[in-house]
This record gives structure tokens, sequence and C-alpha cells, in this order.
């Protein structure tokens, strides 16, 4: 695009129009150069302070063509409105010029019955080989096709391809069928309900546009509903491959698409693909501005004087300043052409504009613009001094006299004004201005009573001014009169309500009848006004407003004049209205089901005090609103209450005042109700050691929905009221341990428990604690299972964890039956217990353990009795006694090593001599003799026996040396006598009874074993009484074992227990003692 050097400018304020227009460089008045396919922009700026609407504005080519409806994509319009300067900004883009575009423009600006224009040329240079196409623009095609008949264009729904269209598509669809008030259109647009497809593919869309400074970084993010779909970016309709500056992105669903360094270039429609699905953007790369550094500085001086004028911008280089700058003088380009007395000056980022000789013309106010910003001194130029020969002076004349005015000054050459009360005076047959040298005259030949007034001449180009004062005597006359007391309010104050019709007849009188004036500060009314009107009638006058509207509050003056005199009076109308909706509230304190908000009034009251105001809330995913209260809220704070924890809710305000109530405010940001927990429970001391104290507590028994984060732990030490956090970072336990304390100091120690919402009130002590160590005498904790003989096997592990409780920290020692533990034994001792540890047992290792706690003079022991098996060894003298039939008898004697374990049983094997294949006889057989019977006549055995512990079977077997040869029948055996042994015996228990402990709640259980023959009676007692039909109890006897269950055992089930066993030979008893802990 070509840099701006030419500025078009005309005003509209009330009844005039700023109009600014920007082309492109020209080397003539109003005539603009562009180069083939280049591009150029023309921007029209029209003021609306004092505008009630937007004024409109049209584009032409030549005198007819509307540029409105041929826009493409060789010509766009665009619209845009500057909120805080109150400007219209209107730019025609006309891009890839061609030579056919070649011609005369116009804009025209038009508010109401106002209207403005500027009109330029623009000339397209360059040739190039070929005729290209000549776009929308071929002005001279549609020319030679105007003798055909257009074709009726079909009835078109455009809120339908409204709906259906992308965004960056509106402007395009709104001038093609001669919409101009889009914005209006847009918003309407925004309030019709839209349905949209749902996408099968994007669980969310690319955003309608996306806007990025030039050199910044900008993210496009797609979020997939099927994440193996395959996924395709495109930039005006091209593809995009990974660079350094196009980077692919994957997180989850969701597929980014980052634009490193954005350039111009990347101004352009985005589009990504899934699938046989597509959306798209709009990506806006907007260019840094170059501000103005150093601004211009007025001058003053006089007539042939040099004049500079200088200025300083951000940026250095021709280029950039002559894209968007001009210089102007009063709305006219300066020519800094060759025979120009202006000449333009650049040196790095400073400019100048240098006037070599001045005179008068040059005065008036200079501008540079720039991108970023305008600057404008004021140049004044002045002439010599002016001397007042003669003044005017005042005068009165009888109505219908003559009347003149005399001044003379020096210089004499020099022309004037004639001003009466302000306004100029222009000859006509019965006024005559007359100059002739240094005398200027002002004759009237019949005076009336108008002529009256303040007279003032002003000499061209000078500030001082002759003024005199004329008064007109009247015969007979009656002065005009304002009856305001005809209205009957007070303060002559009229109040109507916005919207509605006022008709506001004031009686009047005087002689001539009066001409009336009505004025609304400077602005005159007129009776031929739409809206707002002025009506006079032979005795009043009127004053109509159609509908009343707020600019409509304010004084009203009444002038009346007639020959006799004149009169004013002043109407006060105020119109009241609903108020303006309040500001959003801002909501200060949230608690579980209810929060503080505060708000500031409507910045317009609507003209009548505000009563009160009603409050409103919903839950943010839902769209229904509740109100609040029904009495009028006359603060501006409010505590709405019985909301739900954890559900985000937001709040909005009405104003209420006697005319009506307000729409309502912008809803509130969201914010979630919740509560803080309650306090921890069972805080209680743990440990205590002379610098440290452990605490534990249980968490809060109500934490809401906020959940829990964490606790803090503060101590204050007694006599002071300082409380001391204990721990900077929150922690998760419920067991903590406050170091660095002095010794001896009291301290007392609460705990808080923390959310989102807060720190619940804390748990504190009830009393101080000591820091100083207590000592505690040691006492070992022995665990069940080691109350009874440990077994294990030889080559398993050992590990055995006895606890203990003492403090300060025991002395530990182990003893093996009175001696130091061998050093294969590994022990591990802690604050509270002592770990025994074998890697790899051995039968050296069983024996009795005693372990001693000591503190200070205080002891315990305890006793632990560990044993080590291994397979037992072979029977030893294993021998056949007898063979008789087909039966024979053997005898053998128990191994020499029981591997440290009771031998449990034998098996017995036999094998044919002839095959030497062994079958095992019997297993598990208690005694060390034994019958083999149903052996086969005819056949030679040998047999062999393996003992049996615990553990299992000897590795080797013992076998018989001779074998044993079953004889055929006939042969006699001599069966020997031998006397019946006596296997009776009174009761003896093998096993005795052992001291238990038992936890109250889980079944306790007490075993013995007994051998007695005949078999005895087993009885259970309690403390010496018998156990009888108590269905707490429950009793067993298998195979000489007795047991005793106790179900569910409480403290009272402690106590002394006995098994006792009867036979007719006699009886034993044994006994232990059972503690139930609770």
């Amino acid at each position: 695009m070509y840099e701006c050097s030419k500025l078009f400018a005309a005003f509209i304020s009330g009844s005039y129009a700023h109009l600014l227009a920007l082309a492109a460089f020209i080397q003539q008045n109003h005539l603009l150069y562009c180069l083939k396919g280049g591009d150029i922009t023309f921007t029209a700026k029209v003021e609306a302070k004092d505008l009630l609407r937007k004024p409109t504005i049209k584009w032409f080519k030549g005198k007819w063509m509307d540029l409105a409806s041929k826009t493409g994509k060789h010509l766009q319009l665009k619209e845009s409105f500057d909120r805080f300067t109150k400007i219209h900004t209107f730019e025609m883009h006309i891009i890839k010029a061609k030579e056919n575009y070649a011609g005369n423009y116009r804009c025209e600006v038009t508010y109401k019955d106002k209207f403005d224009s500027c009109s330029f040329d623009l000339e397209v240079k360059g040739f190039s080989e070929g005729q290209d196409d000549a776009g929308e623009l071929d002005f001279s095609g549609l020319l030679k096709h105007r003798e055909h008949k257009q074709e009726e264009v079909p009835e078109v729904d455009v809120w339908e391809i409204l709906k259906n269209a992308r965004p960056d598509e509106y402007e395009k669809i709104a001038f093609m069928y001669g919409i101009t008030d889009l914005r209006g259109l847009l918003r309407r647009l925004k309030k019709t309900k839209k349905e949209e497809k749902k996408s099968e593919a994007f669980a969310k869309r690319l955003e309608p546009a996306y806007q990025v400074d030039k050199g910044g970084k900008i993210r496009l993010v797609v979020d997939l509903a099927d994440p193996t779909v395959e996924l395709k970016w495109y930039k005006n309709g091209q593809e995009i491959r990974p660079t350094p500056k196009y980077i692919f992105e994957h997180k989850g669903t969701q597929r980014i698409m980052v634009i490193n360094n954005c350039q111009i270039n990347d101004d352009a429609a985005y589009s990504v693909s899934a699938g046989e699905e597509k959306c798209t953007t709009e990506l806006f790369v907007k260019e840094l501005p170059v501000n103005i550094v150093k601004h211009l500085e007025p001058v003053k001086t006089t007539v042939n004087e040099r004049i500079e004028l200088e200025c300083e911008v951000s940026e250095e280089g021709a280029k950039v300043i002559l894209c968007h700058f001009c210089v102007k003088q009063n709305g006219v380009e300066v020519p800094t052409g060759v025979r120009s007395r202006y000449r333009v000056k650049s040196e790095g980022t400073k400019h100048w504009l240098i006037i070599d000789d001045a005179t008068k013309d040059d005065t008036g106010t200079y501008s540079l613009m720039a991108t970023g910003g305008t600057t404008e001194a004021k140049v004044q130029v002045e002439l010599k001094p002016l001397k007042i020969l003669m003044d005017l002076q005042s005068v009165t004349v009888l109505l219908g006299q003559p009347l003149k005015l005399n001044c003379e000054i020096y210089p004499g050459n020099i022309p004037g004004r004639w001003y009466k009360n302000g306004q100029l005076i222009q000859p006509s047959e019965r006024l005559t201005i007359i100059h002739r040298t240094k005398n200027h005259s002002l004759d009237i030949e019949s005076s009336t009573i108008h002529d009256a007034g303040d007279y003032t001449f002003v000499p061209e180009g000078y500030t001082q001014t002759l003024s005199a004062k004329n008064a007109i005597w009247a015969n007979s006359a009656d002065p005009p009169r304002v009856h305001l007391e005809a209205l009957n309010v007070q303060d002559n104050t009229v109040v109507i309500v916005a919207g509605n019709k006022l008709r506001l007849e004031i009686p009047i009188s005087g002689e001539p009848a009066p001409r009336v004036v009505w004025m609304k500060g400077e602005r005159v009314i007129l009776d031929s006004g739409n809206r707002v009107r002025a009506e006079t009638f032979a005795d009043h006058t009127c004053l109509t407003i159609d509908i009343a509207e707020r600019e409509d509050t304010g004084n009203y003056k009444i002038v009346l004049q007639n020959e006799a005199g004149e009169d004013t009076a002043s109407v006060k109308i105020k119109v009241v209205d609903i108020p303006d909706a309040p500001e959003a509230p801002l909501v200060t304190d949230v608690g579980g089901d209810w929060c503080t908000m505060t708000w500031e009034p409507p910045r317009y009251d609507g003209g009548s005090p505000i009563l009160g105001y009603f409050i409103e809330r919903k839950k943010k995913q839902s769209s229904r609103w509740m109100r609040l209260n029904f009495d009028l809220c006359k603060e501006t704070t409010f505590e709405p209450k019985k909301m739900i924890e954890g559900v985000p809710y937001e709040v909005r305000i009405f104003a209420v005042n006697a005319i009506g109530v307000s729409k309502p405010s912008e809803p509130s940001k969201p914010f979630l109700p919740l509560a803080v927990t309650s306090e921890p429970t069972m805080l209680v001391v743990d440990d205590v050691t002379d610098t440290t104290v452990t605490m534990k507590w249980r968490p809060p028994d109500t934490i809401g929905a906020a959940g829990l984060d964490g606790y803090q732990v503060e101590y204050c030490i007694e006599g002071t009221d300082e409380w001391i956090l204990a721990n900077k970072e929150l922690i998760e336990k419920t067991r903590y341990t406050i170091t660095g304390l002095p010794v001896e100091a009291k301290l007392l120690v609460r705990v808080k428990a923390i959310n989102a919402a807060g720190a619940s009130p804390p748990r504190t002590t009830q009393h101080s604690i000591l820091v100083k160590e207590v000592i505690e005498p040691p006492k070992i904790r022995i665990p069940r299972h080691l109350k009874q003989t440990f077994i294990r096997k030889v080559g398993e592990v050992v590990n055995l964890v006895v606890p203990f409780v003492g403090k300060p920290r025991p002395k530990v020692n182990w003893l093996k039956e009175g001696q130091p533990i061998d050093q294969t034994i590994n022990i591990r001792n802690s604050d509270c217990d002592s770990i025994m540890f074998i890697r790899k047992a051995e039968r050296k290792h069983s024996g009795k353990y005693e372990l001693s706690v000591q503190v200070e003079n205080h002891i315990d022991t305890a006793t632990l009795d560990i044993q080590i098996v291994d397979l037992p060894g072979p029977p030893q003298a294993v021998k056949i006694e007898e063979v008789w039939g087909n039966n024979v008898a053997l005898d053998w004697n128990p191994p020499k090593d029981n591997g440290n374990a009771p031998i449990i049983g034998y098996t017995i094997q036999k094998a044919d001599k002839k095959t030497m294949e062994w079958y095992t006889c019997i297993e598990h057989y208690h005694r060390t003799c034994i019958t083999i019977s149903d052996l086969v006549v005819g056949n030679e055995y040998f047999f062999r026996i393996y003992s049996e512990n615990m553990v299992g079977l000897s590795e080797s077997a013992t076998a018989t040396k001779d074998s044993a040869l079953i004889v055929k029948e006939g042969l006699q055996l001599k069966i020997p006598e031998y006397n019946d042994r006596d296997f009776t015996e009174p009761p003896i228990f093998t096993q005795p009874l052992i001291n238990t402990f038992a936890v109250a709640g889980y079944n306790a259980t007490l075993n013995c074993s007994v051998r007695a023959n005949p078999r005895p009676k087993v009885i259970w007692m309690k403390n010496k009484i018998t156990i009888i039909d108590d269905p707490r109890y429950r009793m067993f006897s298998n195979q000489g074992v007795c047991t005793l269950e106790i179900r569910k055992p409480c403290p009272f089930d402690g106590g002394v227990y006995t098994c006792k066993a009867v036979n007719d030979l006699g009886e034993a008893q044994v006994d232990c003692k059972l503690e139930v802990k609770g």
C-alpha cells in the first residue's frame, strides 16, 4: 500500500460533520497516484459527539456508480466506532489496483438534512503485457452491456443467509443486499436463537476470529471428539506442514497449532479438517503504530520572518513515516512542490516544515499525523500595530430618525467588518457601509426598535475592536411580558416522565405582538422541528416535546421582543426515567451457604432518588433467576443465604426509583459457597522430650464440599500471647513433632484444619505441656506367638520383633542361658522394639534367650524359647525276631539323633530278595516292634525302617542284616509264651496349660494334653469353679488333646483356669492364668 500524504477535511458538529478522507501519494492537488497491482486505502472519519445516531456515508466512482454494490475481492468497505473518542471510521480498500480503476471518486456523508462531500482523482500507473481480469471494478464493461435488461432477482431471506454464514462474511452480505445498519443487524442476529448442528468430529471448534500483535505468538486450539481421526491444518486453502514457524502439539484430545513470529503475511483465513468436517477462523495481525516522540511547538512571529516547525517520531526511515502521515494547514494540504514557499525536510526520525518568507496568510494551525497519533501547533503571523484616531460613540435616537456611526483608524487601507450584537451586518437598501481612506461609517436611513443594540467595528487582521451602544426610543408601545405564574409549578420546574408527551403553554402579552424565540442553551428551537418544536399564538407560546428523552432535561429560555422592549424568562424541564442498571456487584466474602455482596449506585438515577434495590441470584449452569428480597434493600450491601455448598452462583442487582425498576446489572463473577471444616478432634500429647513435643489428633467430624487440604500446628509459650506457627507447609498426617523448644518450658498447642474456604476453629490442649522428658519404667510386650516355644527348621530365617516401652530410650541386652549370644545372631534395637535376626538357623541356635530392658534403675526381663529342628537319624538295631507262617516279627531301637524334635512315627518297607524293589508296609507307626503279615510263601524278604519327626522322614533307613524266608505249609511253628502287658495308668499331663493374654472381643483358646488308660474324664474350672453348660465356653477332647474355647471374652473373663483329668487309677490337674485386655 502506498504512503499517505494527502488529507481532506470538513466538520460536522451539531449541524456540521467532521470528515477525514485519507488517500495515497499525490503530486498535484486532488490527484492520487497508485502503481498497477498495488493496494490503496481511503479513510473517512466522522466526529459524532453531538450526533444522536450514526451518519450515512456513501462511496461513488464518477457521478452515479455506488460502490456499495461492487464489493468483492478487489474492493472492500469497512466501518468501526471508537466509543472513547466518539469517532466513526469508514474505510474503502482497493486491492491489486488495475488500469481501469483510474477515475474520479467521491465520498458523501449525510446526517438528517446536513450534507458534505469530498472528491479526488485516482491515476493507476504502470503497464504489463497482456490484459488482466478487471474484477468487480470494471465499470466500462458494465456500461457496454447497459442495453441488456437485468433479470429479476428472486426474493431471499437475509436472516437465513446470515445465520448460516461465517462472521467474516457479514459485511459482504450486508453490502450485497443494501443493509446499511450492520451493527443493529448483528445485535438482532445475536438475539435470535441459532440452532447449531452438533459436530461429530469436534468437541470444541476454533473461535470465529483471533488477533495477535506483529511479531507475537498465537495458539489455535481445537478439541476432538474422536482423538484417532486424522487432522489437517490449512492456510487460505493450502495445507500447512510442520516447520519452526508452525508447531503442532497434542494434549489429550486437544490439537494445537502454534504460529511463531506472526507477520503481515500471516493475516489470513485458517481452517482445520477432521475427516469430512471442517472448521475455520480468521487471524488478524496488528501492526504496531508509529508514535510521535517530540510534538510540534507553537510559533509567534511577524510578517517576512522564517518559520521552522520540528517534530520527531518513534521509528527511523521515511518509508515508515510516509506511510501514514500528512501535513495540513487548517484542513488544506500544504503544497510542498519545487515552486512552493513550503519545504519539508526529513533526517532520521526528525521532520521539519520550513516557511522562508512568512505572510499573514500563513497564520493557522499546522498538524502532522502518524499511525500512532497526531500533533499540531499554532503559527501566528501578526501585522503592524493598529492606531485608533477616532473611536465609535454611543448614540441615542428617536424611533424613525436616521442613525450614523463613524470611526477613524490607521493604517487607512485596512478593511473591516461591522457587527451588531455579535452578528455580521450586511449592506442593504436601508443600511449603507462606507470606507474612505481612514474613515469607516455605518448609515441607517430610518431607525426601528430592532436597530437598538451593541455595534462593533473589527479591522481585518487585527484583534482590536471599536464598540458603541445605541438606544432607540419609541413614543407609544406596550413592552412584551412572559406570564410564568400561569404554570403554577414550584421553582418554574416542569417534571415529565421519559417517553411521554409534553405540551407547555405559557401566556404572553405585548403591543405590537412580540417576536418569540425559544432557546435551550445556545440552540434555537424552531417551529419546524420534528420531535421538539416551538409554536407562537396571539396570546400564548407553546413548547411541544412529542416523546420526552433524558437529553431534554435543562433550562429553556423564552425571549420576547417588540418595538417597546424585550422580556426573558426561564423554565426548567426535568425528564425523569427509570435509573440506569447498576454496575456488576462484587462478592466480598463467601461462607458455607451465604455470601456478602456490595455494589455502587447507578451512575444515573433517572432524575429521581433511588428508593432501593432488588437482588436476584441463580446457579451458574441455570438460566432461571430467583429474587431474594421482596422488600426493597435500602443499603448497597446484601447477604444472600440458603445456598448449596460447592455449587457456583451468580448474583445481579435492579435499581428502583419512583418511576420504576431499572434493567438488571451485569451478573457478578461466579463464586462458590464453601465452608471451613469443623475443628480437629481428640488432640493429645503423644510424646515429650527435652526439646520436642509430639502431638496427635483425629480428623474433623465435618469436612464439607471444600475437602481437607491439611493441618496447621501452632504453639504458644506460657506467659505470652503470641502463637507461633510450627509447620511452614500444610501436613496431611494427623501426627506432628514440634522441634526446637526450650527445655522445661510450658506451652499450649492448637491445631487447625485448612481447606479452600480457610482455617477451621482451632482445637487447643486443655492444659499446658511441660517440655521435659518423663521417665517411664520399661515394659516388654511379648507377642503371643513368642510366649510358646518358637520352632523353626534348620536353614530357615529367624526374625523376631519384641516391642517394649520406656523413656528415655531403654538399654537392651540379650543373653542365651546366661551367656552372651552367638556372633551369627544379629540384634537391632530401636526406641520401641528389639529385633533378633538369624539369616540361616542352625541347631546350635536352640535354647532359652533372656531379653532385659533397662531405664536407669528400672529393669524388665522376658524369656524366649527357640527350638531349631532337623530331620531325625535312622532307627538303630533293626532285626528279625521271629518268622512263622506268612508272618515276620521285627524289632528296633529309636534313632540316636531325633533331630531336636520328638519322634512321631516310623515307616516300614519290605523288598523281595529276587527283585529288591521296596514297598511300604505301614506308615506313621509309633511303636518299636511290629508283625508283618500276609507275606508270600516261598519268598525271601528284607526289611528297612525310616524314623519320622515333625520335620519329616530321616534321610536314610536301617535295613535288616538277615532275610526272612517264608516256608511252605506243614511246618509247625512253636509259639513262645509271653505275658500280656498292662497298659493301664493314671492320668498324666504331657503338655501343661500356658499363661495367656487375650484381646477383648476376639475368641481365645486354652490347650493341654493328657495320657491315661482307661480314658479319663476331663473337667474345666475357672477360679476353682467347675464350668457347666455355659454357652460362652466350648470344650473339646481329641486323642488326649484337651481344648477350652472362650467366645469373645471380656475383661471379666480373666482369671485362673484349671483342667482336671480323673479315671479309676487317679487324677491330675494343670493351671494357667488368662488376662483379657480391652
